[in-house]
This record gives structure tokens, sequence and C-alpha cells, in this order.
């Protein structure tokens, strides 16, 4: 130590490195405490910046669980003979007055009143008086109608329902069971629900509800046109397998008949659709084949040598839509939320300084004013 430093008591270890030989290479040296100025204004960007980054990384993290979804049209390569359709629709007519059949284009003819579920039960254990479905609605607002999946009932309660791609595959690997008809407890019967599934042949093709002894050449059927009531609701309506948390154009559709001689036509377009998580080939990737499809309504009174019904016209385009969700990997998720959170840190300490410039150019100006002000108080006191 040399003289000048004896004079002025100034220690050299002070100024060195600390704790050893790697404290010698910090890239970041850090003050000592006594140089350091606490200041409120510090500590409030500080919390600032930590919320933000809460926020931005509860963001990212949404993001990466809920993934990203790609939407592509192909033309479908695949070949299939058999169309399941899945039908849950209550007419306001007697079981026994109902004819239910489908023809299609190579010529077929269905009887699907014998492969369909058909239950005697109430119009009003369906519609109140305003004609709203009265079966209640869960915390999602969907309509509870008792339709579900058999080995995990409780997920679907509490809200495992269709919003990703990966829920909609996880449950179509679930068996789904319909939903039982409401008693009757003694009342009369003036209505049917039909119900269940049926594999069609994958051409165009025609599903109709007319009344006995209308539309189909049959002895001795004859229905009273008084008693035709073609008001209904259709809960489900699908093409593929069935799916019931998966909501479609037609469900939760309540259609009023205004009177007996009355048609109501819809249109359907099926597009064969594919959910996919991951890429196929890769470890956990899972793939579910089902359809979508887009209606058009129409319906109208006809006169009384028509045929009045419910009429369900399809036809299948020739795409294929792949809907693919995929999700970044934990090291492109780490390198993500780090980028986030270094951004908001370089964002906050700019801000701090700039503040703190701010807040130091006005301090000055006021000083200026307020010595101006006493300068020329004393000016004034001397004369």
């Amino acid at each position: 130590m040399n003289g000048y430093d004896e004079k002025r008591h100034l220690d050299e270890d002070a100024f060195g490195a600390k704790g050893g030989i790697v404290s010698a290479f910090d890239a970041f040296p850090k003050s000592k405490p006594q140089y350091v100025t606490h200041t409120s204004s510090g500590g409030k960007w500080t919390v600032a910046m930590a919320i933000i980054s809460a926020i931005l990384f509860w963001t990212e993290l949404g993001r990466w669980w809920r993934g990203t979804e790609q939407h592509t049209f192909a033309v479908e390569k695949g070949i299939s003979h058999i169309l399941p359709i899945n039908l849950d629709v209550v007419v306001n007519m007697r079981c026994a007055d109902l004819h239910i059949n489908v023809q299609d284009a190579s010529g077929d003819r269905i009887l699907a009143a014998s492969a369909l579920h058909r239950d005697p039960t109430r119009w009003a254990h369906w519609v109140d008086g305003k004609g709203v479905h009265k079966l209640g609605r869960d915390a999602q607002g969907r309509v509870i109608t008792g339709e579900g999946y058999l080995p995990e009932q409780q997920r679907h309660d509490e809200g495992f329902g269709e919003e990703h791609v990966h829920d909609i595959v996880a449950l179509g690997r679930q068996r789904a069971r319909w939903a039982r008809t409401p008693k009757l407890w003694g009342a009369q019967a003036d209505s049917c629900r039909v119900y269940g599934s049926l594999e069609l042949n994958k051409v165009q093709g025609d599903f109709h509800i007319t009344a006995r002894g209308h539309g189909y050449m049959e002895a001795g059927e004859h229905l009273d046109h008084k008693s035709f009531n073609f008001s209904h609701i259709i809960s489900e309506l699908s093409f593929g397998p069935f799916l019931p948390s998966l909501v479609n154009p037609l469900d939760r559709t309540v259609n009023d008949a205004p009177g007996n001689f009355h048609r109501f036509q819809y249109f359907i377009s099926v597009v064969p659709t594919t959910y996919s998580v991951g890429h196929p080939g890769e470890r956990g990737s899972a793939t579910l084949v089902t359809n979508q499809y887009a209606v058009t309504e129409q319906s109208h009174a006809v006169a009384e040598n028509s045929i009045p019904g419910i009429f369900v016209k399809y036809e299948i385009e020739p795409i294929l839509l792949n809907i693919v969700e995929t999700r970044d990997g934990y090291l492109m998720f780490l390198i993500k939320v780090v980028n986030v959170i270094s951004g908001v840190l370089v964002t906050g300490h700019w801000g701090y300084r700039l503040s703190d410039w701010a807040r130091e150019v006005l301090g000055k100006r006021r000083r200026r004013q307020t010595q101006g002000m006493l300068g020329r108080k004393e000016e004034h006191f001397e004369e």
C-alpha cells in the first residue's frame, strides 16, 4: 500500500473479488450493499414484471397444452361401403302411426323401424308450453339428455368435453350409451321417441319419417289426416361413430308443425373427417375417423294430395377433412418460456430507466421554477 492509500485509508481488498477463484470470473459483478439505493419505483416495476411474467407464462402453458390445430382437405383415398347413422328424434305422433324408412341411390329400401328403438312417450316430457327443450342444461350450457359414456361418465360430467382434438379422440375410444326415455307413470303416450344406430350404404340416400298408409302402398293401412302432427325434436343426428359429446348442426333442434299437412326437409352434405393427435408414426399418436356435415333446412305446408313428414336427404362429399393437433416438445416449450420472461425483464428494465430519467428531468424543472420565484422575491425586498 502506498502513501496515498495510507492517507485516504483505502483498502485494495475492498475492490477485489470475494469468495474464491470462481467469483473472480463472475460475468455479472454485484455492487456492495452500501452502494445500492432501494427505491419504491424499482419495487413497483419488479412487482409489475413478476405479474406480467406469470400471466404470460400461464398463457404460453395453455397454448402448449391445447396444441396447434391444422385443417387440410384432400381427396378421400380410402374405400368404405358402410355409413353408420345415429338418430334420436321425438315425433309428436304415436309410434304405431309412423313409418321410418331409408331409400338410397343403389335402390335398397331399408326398413329402419325394425332396426331402431321406438319408445312411447309424452310430448310434454320433452318441451314446455313455449316449445322449448326442457330437459335441463349443464354448467357448459349443453342440454342434458342422459346420453354419455359408460366407463368414465364422471369425467364427462366434470367437463371433459369436446373442446380439443385430443379430447374428441379420447372419448371416441369409449363405448357410448343412449339416454333413457322418461317413464309415463300411467299417462297416455301421445308421441314416439325413435333412437338407435343404423348401418347404411355409403351412397346418396333419403331417410324419412311418414305417416302410416302414406308414402307407401300398404293394404288396409290408412291414418286419419287429423292425427298428422310432425312436430319433432332432434336430440342426435350424426354420421359415423356415436359420439354424444360431439355437437352436430341438427342436435337439439325443436321444430313445430303449424298444420297437419306439413313437410320438413333437411338437405345434408356429409364430409368424412379424421381427428388426429400427433403425426402418424409418432409415439402416442391416435386417429379417429368420423363425419361432419352441413345442413340446409326447408319447411312448408303441402296439399292434401302430397305426403307430409320429415325427410332427410343426405349425400357424401368426395373430399376428406383432416384435423391434426400437434404439440411442441418440452425443450421447445422451455425455450419459448425463457424468451417470454427474458423479453419482459428487458422491457421492464428499459421502462424503469426511462421512468427514472423522466422523474429526474421533471424534478430539475421544478427546482428551477422554485429557485426563480425565490430570486424575484429577494430582489423586490432589496429595493
